[in-house]
């Protein structure tokens, strides 16, 4: 984990500096006539003292005989050596090697920081002129003899510490994601400047620091002194012969960052927004045209002067009801498609009346095999997959996203499971502190101590909860939360893990549990300030450090960005996060699925009855998204139960035509309609077994949507059927048989259109590459077409024997009981609503300016859906997606509050067969981000990256191994290992003891040759950073140890293969932030990857490597980057099978198909303005139902536009009259009321999710629906029409058939009452 490379830093963080003071005494005070002198010379200090001080000697720097005295001078003070004499001895530089090696660890990575750091220590040291510039100030006697330094001066140049200053204070520690000066300056490197570094360097206080060392800051001399100035160099300058430090730790050798992108700038006109200037001026160009032709084309006052093709005035005012037509027929011949299009409508109509006779004979037959056929299908569902996994829903098993999961999860460790709760303040206010300086500071309500201490109580408590379950032996078992977390810095050296090493990110690791370490005397509020500014320094008791940027929230103000100048001090919520292992295996999870499930009990419990009235949490578990998915869904099962049962009895009840109160109960059609609905249910069960068969899993959209669809097609063929055969009575010489199958004759062919475009439209959506789109797309037209089939046999057979009750006078229901007989039963009539449409809406529809304004009106609101539609929000808020009662709501409503960091996110390097070889010098320098490494390197353009957040959603540079592990291999007391097998040893092992390993360093940049670079890397990656005073810092395991996979050559020899670069995203908060960090991110990924590819070829290296970026929130929103062209491409193919299933089965006629394509578009982008006004965004539900809204627009349009293809009439507008008023009436009745009435229920469901995507798009879909068919379709018929089929119309009673007869037939009366022409 990122982060915990500064393990060692608690216990001795102040041994950095003590070797910079081991070495300072003197027993005089310099004057002016002891220039050039010595101050101290030798140690006057036993060994068993942990702070070494050295003599006092007032003389002159004496000759360097010892030779290891001088090869530790010329490593590190060569200068000083040259001369020839040092004011130190052997003990003192011993000390000074020693207590060097830490520092320089930490500097490793910038040699000429490195180089002018160490001259002031050896100045201080060994120099021979140091009563020039070092002051003692008080003394202590020695062994009766000697005198030793307890306080000293230093003068020193500030043009010295500036320089020294600015070349370290970049330097990085990629191991903690922090700058070396975040550790050494005692504060946040922000904070710091060349005088707080030195300050803090000489601070007593700091444990081994021997005495107090005063740096005095200046150029000039003062009081006799000359400060010390020795000769520094930037840090974009080299040592003799060595290229300057890196980018990463050079700020001044950075090049100059590219500018950031302009946003991109809306699509606007004179600072309008640019769709809807167009729109407006689509719409004024479109309705100055259209009423010039509606009013000035043609005086006349009823007829428009728009003729159509076979020269035939549209009339504009009707005639009264039963006018006649008397426009002769048009002689020409007819041409091919004319043709084809009438034999095929005649033959549709002459097999759906055979049909319809032959299921009617034989109803107890045709159920019989209908039900033997319904369960042989049913049988499946026992093998139907039930999917509830939302990586598995949304994201397809080929997405890049998915691969690139699947990948990162089998080269390295599953990303860990979070178990987190947000612990926010009711009614307290903040706190103040006033700083031993007079400073006064504003702390945050969370601060308060008693506030810490419930906090600490509670975590407490969590950290004790065990989770119990049941073996199928029967045995117990118990999960403690040390068997499931993560311990970055556990090893097998040091047995096995406990609680105290699981990372837990709380604020109470700074005082490490401790309670007695926050008092009354309110210290403990400087410590919450000096550790939020430097975490390293306040490690928890796990080891690591806890970063106020995870373990705090609130501090940001609107629109601030995270830095390490927040002010966390102002924080407003203490956030505790647990981190858990995570495995691909089920079976080795449920350990950790039984303690997050003890973990969700005890905190529901706790929230509800034990939270203190000043406390708010939020709280939350891996698991608990999909347990609460999982519990919306049941509960909402009443309101679902609900909606249906009101449309099922409103079906059931309309059905039926009621004459007087003596039949009520045998002119009633409930059994009829449950009957329809069962047959609807059965074809979900069909589809659903299916399926289940094949293995398409299934998913809770399914079971939610489907049956809606399908009842809404289904109702509509019911009712269409039904109403059909009433308002067209049996005739005295038809037996019930044929009389329904002359009904289904006239009525089957609509029936058939609508249910094969549907079911073409949705199998063809099946091509949507995202899985809950796919298995919708597949069940929906499998479900679809069972529907009809089922329909047009066993409906049909009910249809016969309810037929045959009501003629016999028997009850509905209650079938074998029998009413009156009455010889002279009323006729049933057209029904109320069919009056209604034919006598009142009708005429009032087509009047000549109501029919012009509905044009208008309907393209305007066309085009204003049209212009906010690229405006629609894409993605889906996680909080719509909870029930209203759930605890995981209140935990999104407090991460967007209060979260300030974002997650973490990984580059993973990996090659063709794993095959870049890491031990290459120049792969390496393509790599890394160190000196020497290109600066085109994949570690320096991810930290350019960094240098733009804007624009990269980077917050934190990723880290980089590889440069760590050439300061580990470098440095002398970091490698070690068994001398007995040469295997690995931790380098703070002492029992058995341990030797080093002596890797071979090669060439100018001191890197381990190939074969050790393939030996240590393991090593390294074992080994824990040291806690002791010596020990090894850049050791790798904390940070790296799941950063590398390794691949096996040889059969046991470990080669680097795939590894990571972790970094973290800047703070996310909404959709668009989640995929455009997402986007970015493969942004840069493809910049590396493209640039890395180039230097391999270049150096001749036969390798292709993909550089990709994985984060866990990137499967889930991967299809936000490509929403649109995904919708338009299902649209486009659902529209498009409409328009040629409809082509075809409409008889080759291209103007129906069109009008019904035109028809279903306007739906659909006006319920995309619909989406926009009513703050609906686009994801993968809202698609589902774009999707649906195609399949079921089709029900308000196909009917129509066929009613008036076979329509006879003397205009456009008599045949659009006729077919709205005879098939208007059945679409408002069937498909509109009745899907009306179950969806108003659906605004009750506890879950938001039903609430924005299924009642809201729901009512949306039958409101626009019925609209376009019932208003727009009519009277666009009415203007454009649809050329009529020459010699196609034979009239029958008062319906017309296709046909391709030359003579007329001379029409007969309707029953109705109004005539109708056969007109071509």
């Amino acid at each position: 984990m990122a982060g915990t490379g500064g393990t060692f830093l608690r216990r001795f963080l102040p041994s950095i500096f003590g070797c910079l003071f081991l070495i300072y005494i003197a027993e005089y005070i310099p004057t002016a006539s002891a220039e050039g002198q010595c101050i101290w010379y030798g140690v006057c200090s036993k060994k068993s003292e942990s702070k070494q001080k050295n003599c006092a000697y007032n003389g002159p720097p004496k000759p360097i005989r010892d030779v290891r005295a001088m090869e530790i001078l010329e490593k590190y003070c060569p200068d000083i050596a040259a001369e020839g004499v040092s004011c130190c001895d052997l003990d003192q530089l011993e000390n000074f090697s020693k207590g060097v090696t830490v520092p320089l660890s930490m500097l490793a990575r910038c040699p000429s920081c490195i180089d002018n750091f160490l001259k002031h220590l050896c100045g201080m040291t060994c120099g021979p002129r140091q009563s020039d510039y070092l002051q003692p100030n008080s003394t202590e006697p020695y062994n009766g003899n000697q005198t030793r330094i307890l306080e000293l001066n230093y003068h020193l140049g500030a043009t010295y510490m500036n320089t020294t200053f600015n070349s370290c204070k970049s330097v990085q520690m990629p191991s903690t994601n922090q700058l070396a000066l975040d550790i050494m300056c005692g504060q946040a490197a922000y904070l710091c400047n060349a005088q707080r570094w030195f300050s803090y360097m000489g601070n007593v206080n700091l444990g081994p620091v021997p005495f107090q060392i005063n740096y005095i800051s200046g150029d000039e001399p003062n009081n006799a002194f000359t400060p010390y100035n020795p000769p520094t160099r930037s840090c974009k300058v080299g040592l003799p012969g060595q290229p300057g430090c890196s980018c990463l730790d050079c700020e001044d050798a950075c090049p100059a960052p590219a500018p950031s992108p302009p946003p991109p700038r809306p699509f606007s006109f004179h600072g309008a927004d640019g769709y809807a200037v167009v729109m407006a001026i689509v719409f004024v160009i479109f309705t100055t045209l259209f009423l010039s032709g509606v009013y000035c084309c043609n005086a006349q006052e009823n007829v428009v002067g728009v003729a159509s093709e076979n020269n035939q005035e549209m009339a504009t005012n009707p005639p009264p009801v039963g006018w006649a037509g008397d426009q002769a027929d048009n002689t020409e011949e007819a041409t091919f498609f004319e043709k084809l299009g009438a034999e095929t409508e005649s033959k549709l109509e002459d097999f759906f009346q055979w049909w319809g006779t032959a299921m009617a004979s034989r109803p107890w037959v045709v159920l019989f095999l209908g039900i033997c056929f319904v369960t042989s299908l049913g049988v499946g569902v026992k093998f139907m997959i039930m999917t509830t996994n939302p990586v598995e829903l949304w994201a397809s098993p080929t997405s890049r996203s998915r691969l690139e999961r699947e990948y990162f999860d089998s080269h390295f460790e599953p990303f860990y499971r979070t178990e987190m709760l947000i612990i926010s303040s009711k009614g307290l206010p903040n706190l103040e502190y006033t700083m031993d300086d007079g400073t006064v500071w504003e702390l945050g309500p969370v601060f308060n101590r008693t506030f810490l201490h419930d906090v600490l109580d509670l975590q407490n408590r969590i950290q004790a909860l065990v989770g119990n379950s049941t073996s199928t032996a029967g045995e117990t078992n118990n999960t403690r939360i040390e068997d499931i977390c993560f311990a970055p810095l556990s090893s097998p050296f040091i047995g096995p893990v406990t609680s105290k090493q699981c990372a837990v990110q709380s604020v109470w690791g700074w005082w490490q549990n401790d309670p007695d370490r926050v008092t009354d005397d309110e210290y403990y509020l400087e410590e919450v300030i000096s550790c939020s500014q430097n975490p390293y320094g306040c490690l928890s008791v796990w080891g690591g450090p806890v970063l106020p940027a995870v373990a705090l929230g609130g501090f940001l103000a609107p629109g601030e960005s995270l830095s390490k100048a927040s002010r966390f001090h102002r924080a407003n919520a203490l956030i505790i996060t647990i981190l858990v292992n995570n495995n691909h295996d089920k079976e080795k999870l449920k350990p950790a699925l039984e303690w997050e499930e003890a973990f969700i009990k005890f905190m529901k419990n706790y929230t509800e009855n034990e939270m203190p009235e000043y406390m708010d949490i939020a709280y939350t578990s891996e698991r608990s998204i999909e347990d609460e998915l999982d519990r919306g869904s049941k509960s909402d099962v009443l309101t679902i139960l609900v909606s249906y049962f009101i449309m099922f009895a409103y079906i059931a009840i309309s059905l039926g035509r009621f004459t007087t109160c003596s039949r009520l109960l045998i002119d009633s059609k409930v059994t009829l309609g449950l009957g329809g609905v069962l047959i609807v249910l059965a074809s979900v069960l069909c589809s659903m077994g299916i399926f289940g068969y094949i293995g398409v899993p299934a998913t809770l959209i399914i079971m939610e949507v489907i049956p809606f669809l399908v009842l809404a097609v289904g109702v509509d063929n019911i009712f269409i059927l039904v109403q059909t055969a009433q308002r067209d009575p049996r005739r005295p010489d038809e037996t019930i048989e044929q009389h329904i199958g002359r009904t289904l004759g006239q009525v089957g062919p609509s029936m058939f259109l609508t249910s094969v475009s549907e079911s073409v439209c949705f199998l063809l959506g099946a091509l949507s590459d995202m899985p809950a789109v796919r298995a919708f797309a597949l069940y929906a037209g499998a479900a679809l077409l069972v529907d009809f089939l089922l329909q047009v046999t066993c409906f049909v057979a009910l249809f016969a024997l309810d037929t045959r009750r009501q003629i016999n006078n028997r009850y509905d229901v209650f079938c074998c009981v029998s009413g009156s007989k009455v010889s002279d039963a009323r006729e049933t009539g057209d029904g109320a609503l069919f009056n209604l449409f034919r006598y009142v809406y009708v005429p009032f529809l087509m009047k000549r300016e109501v029919r012009a304004s509905v044009m208008i009106i309907f393209f305007a609101w066309l085009c204003s859906s049209v212009a906010v539609a690229p405006h629609i929000d894409i993605g889906l808020d996680q909080e719509l997606s909870m029930p209203q009662d759930s605890y995981q709501l209140k935990y999104f409503q407090h991460l967007n509050r209060y979260l300030n960091i974002g997650p973490p996110v990984y580059f993973v390097v990996s090659s063709d067969r794993d095959s870049l070889d890491y031990s290459d010098r120049d792969v390496q320098n393509m790599v890394c981000g160190t000196r020497f490494c290109r600066n085109d390197s994949v570690a320096m353009q991810l930290y350019s990256a960094y240098r733009n957040p804007n624009v990269s959603y980077i917050g934190q540079p990723p880290n980089a191994w590889l440069d760590d592990f050439f300061d580990w291999a470098e440095a002398d007391n970091c490698c070690k290992k068994f001398p007995s097998n040469d295997s690995f040893c931790p380098n703070s092992n002492s029992v058995p003891p341990c030797e080093e390993c002596n890797i071979t360093l090669t060439g100018a940049e001191k890197r381990p040759n190939a074969v050790d670079f393939n030996r240590y890397v393991p090593y390294f990656l074992q080994d824990n950073p040291s806690s002791n005073s010596d020990g090894c810092v850049k050791a790798g395991h904390a940070a790296y140890g799941h950063a590398v996979n390794f691949k096996k050559a040889n059969g046991t020899q470990k080669l680097v293969g795939a590894t990571y670069y972790q970094g973290y995203h800047s703070v996310l908060k909404t959709s668009h932030d989640y995929y455009s960090a997402l986007r970015a991110a493969r942004s840069i990924s493809a910049d590396i990857s493209e640039t890395f590819n180039r230097n391999l070829q270049a150096s001749g290296k036969n390798v292709t490597v993909n550089v990709f970026p994985y984060s866990i929130f990137y499967v889930f929103y991967e299809q936000y980057l490509t929403m649109w062209p995904d919708t338009l491409k299902s649209m486009g193919i659902s529209v498009l099978s409409i328009f040629f299933v409809t082509f075809i089965l409409m008889g080759f006629d291209l103007f129906s198909a069109l009008v019904v394509v035109i028809t279903i578009t306007m739906i659909v982008v006006n319920l995309g303005g619909l989406m926009y006004w009513w703050g609906i965004s686009l994801n993968a539900v809202s698609l589902v139902n774009l999707v649906m809204a195609v399949g079921i627009a089709v029900e308000f349009c196909s009917h129509l536009v066929h009613s008036f293809s076979v329509s006879g009439g003397s205009s456009r507008v008599a045949r659009a009259s006729h077919a709205l008023y005879t098939m208007g009436s059945s679409v408002l009745s069937g498909i509109t009321l009745t899907k009306f009435g179950g969806i108003v229920v659906l605004a009750a469901a506890n879950s938001q999710i039903f609430q924005v995507f299924y009642f809201r798009m729901y009512l949306g879909i039958v409101v626009l629906g019925a609209a376009h068919g019932l208003i727009f379709l009519p009277v666009m018929l009415s203007y454009i029409g649809i050329t009529r089929r020459r010699g196609r119309w034979r009239v029958g009673g008062s319906h017309t058939y296709g046909s391709l007869d030359s003579t007329p037939v001379e029409p007969q009366a309707s029953s109705s009452g109004l005539d109708l022409t056969n007109e071509m």
